[in-house]
């Protein structure tokens, strides 16, 4: 006795190739491929400040954002007092404002300290308190904690500097092509 088999649905054309990943801005295997890696900075972006937000949350208890957290945490690299152009220059921002905003946030907080220099205001620096400090270190307790160890056991692997590598050279190329952009905008 022969047993029915289901048959399945024949599949579309489409579907058996795979997803269309052909749009607007990506047209060939290479601009697909250029595409998934952005959007992919899209999404790590976005769970990296979440990250980081929620891990000072549970060190201090008060809401900053993920700006906020790498803005203490460069203040306290190397434990030297950084002004807010290094800051920005550290962390390739060059919106000072913004980043003027988290500082007083976390002066307020008393996680930070203003500096002054023998000379102008532009002698200002900040550096990080005894509270700071003591949230940063357990940050860092949080941080070997939760993402440390997951980290350890991930598909990822353990070369993290050849990521950083690839994604700096990524950011130099964006850096680039913003310049040779600007030189090229229409007025409004």
């Amino acid at each position: 006795m022969r047993i029915a088999s289901k048959s399945k649905p024949p599949m579309s054309a489409k579907a058996q190739k795979g997803l269309d990943k052909h749009w607007h801005l990506a047209t060939n295997e290479f601009e697909v491929g250029l595409t998934e890696l952005e959007f992919s900075i899209f999404r790590v972006s976005a769970a990296f400040e979440r990250w980081q937000s929620d891990c000072l949350g549970c060190c201090n208890g008060q809401p900053f954002s993920g700006t906020d957290t790498a803005v203490l945490h460069v203040i306290r690299m190397h434990d030297r007092p950084k002004s807010i152009s290094e800051i920005g220059r550290l962390l390739k921002r060059d919106d000072q404002s913004n980043l003027q905003y988290g500082v007083r946030k976390l002066l307020k907080a008393g996680l930070i300290e203003k500096t002054q220099g023998a000379g102008s205001k532009r002698d200002v620096t900040y550096r990080v308190t005894q509270r700071g400090r003591e949230v940063t270190d357990q940050y860092a307790v949080f941080r070997r904690e939760l993402l440390i160890s997951m980290t350890r056991n991930t598909a990822v692997g353990t070369d993290f500097e050849s990521i950083a590598r690839a994604l700096n050279m990524m950011s130099a190329l964006y850096d680039q092509a913003s310049c040779i952009a600007a030189t090229h905008r229409m007025a409004p």
